[in-house]
């Protein structure tokens, strides 16, 4: 029987069906690891030891149905040791459906073409195994007949970029790099506390607290132009910590000039694409957005580059440069035409 009973188990923030998986592969695993702590294993698993116990507080008040002593799965645990003593014959994890093992391979490909997610050779040999042990390694040549363990890991090119900031993160080091900023059409160099790797739109991100801005900043791998390991500790303040918090890909800065933009209904999808905030939708379509920007070089350039996809409604330097570079270029072109 459990040693600690005191728990009332929390639902709270847990998705069921994540929860219920999680409830599941439990027994199998404690049993291939018998005696281990409850730190040893949240760590393992991914949860907080807070999480795990709750989970075995519940665990072992499940079994077969009947329900009776002998049914239930009986576990031996504190924050000390975990021990399953009796397991209700759920002694392997669940075995994968074609439709879960096919979902899972797509994510693995999925991640495997995603820098710095995870380390690509190792998704390779479990997109083999999975393969291998759901029968459809004949439909994918590179992974038959090598188990999983011999897969082309020398295909797979992962960028040094990636591969240092993975290292960054699994080592808990600062990283020095430097960064092109497509928001201020700018390079700078910055010295960063490493927080997590995220997936934005296809693109991954490294969450870090930057320094020089003292703040928390999500990075684009493929504009880190270069990177080094700082002989230093990674030290993000707490508020950098916090779970599902700073993941904007563009906060406001309210240094920056900003500019008002009108755009027309067939180029509305370069909100998806740049910085931009909506502030009025009209019936036809058409969007009023503002923007921050760096130099107004950048900004002129941007707006001149859609034609009459955008407008500059706003501040009025922006508004004089935009027409006064495209008076300039159609100058040329009826000098062109005489």
């Amino acid at each position: 029987m459990a040693e600690s009973t005191s728990r009332t188990p929390k639902i709270k923030g847990s998705k069921l069906s994540t929860r219920l998986g999680r409830l599941l592969n439990l027994v199998p695993y404690f049993l291939a690891n018998p005696g281990i702590s409850a730190a040893e294993a949240s760590a393992e698993l991914g949860v907080t030891t807070d999480q795990l116990m709750t989970d075995l507080d519940q665990l072992w008040m499940c079994g077969l149905p009947g329900y009776g002593p002998g049914d239930l799965i009986d576990l031996s645990f504190s924050e000390a040791s975990i021990e399953v003593t009796f397991s209700a014959g759920i002694d392997r994890p669940l075995r994968l459906t074609p439709t879960e093992a096919t979902a899972l391979l797509i994510a693995l490909r999925s991640l495997v073409e995603m820098p710095g997610t995870v380390d690509p050779s190792a998704a390779l040999r479990a997109i083999a195994r999975i393969e291998n042990a759901a029968g459809t390694a004949a439909a994918h040549p590179e992974s038959a007949g090598n188990g999983g363990d011999g897969i082309a890991a020398e295909q797979v090119s992962e960028s040094p970029t990636a591969a240092t900031v993975r290292s960054a993160l699994r080592d808990g080091t600062a990283l020095h790099m430097t960064y092109y900023s497509a928001s201020r059409d700018q390079v700078s160099e910055r010295s960063v506390d490493p927080v997590r790797l995220v997936l934005v739109d296809g693109h991954s991100y490294l969450q870090a607290w930057c320094r020089q801005a003292e703040g928390v900043r999500l990075f684009r791998l493929d504009r880190i132009d270069a990177v080094t390991v700082l002989s230093e500790p990674s030290a993000p303040p707490q508020q950098a910590l916090d779970d599902g918090t700073h993941l904007e890909l563009f906060s406001g800065d309210s240094s920056l000039p900003q500019a008002r933009l009108r755009i027309a209904a067939d180029s509305a999808w370069v909100i998806d694409y740049y910085p931009m905030e909506v502030v009025d939708i009209a019936a036809n379509g058409t969007v009023e957005a503002t923007m921050n920007y760096a130099t107004l070089d950048w900004m002129a350039r941007l707006v001149l580059g859609f034609g009459s996809g955008i407008t500059a409604l706003a501040p009025a330097e922006l508004v004089d440069e935009v027409r006064s570079r495209a008076s300039r270029a159609l100058s040329v072109y009826d000098a062109i035409g005489r």
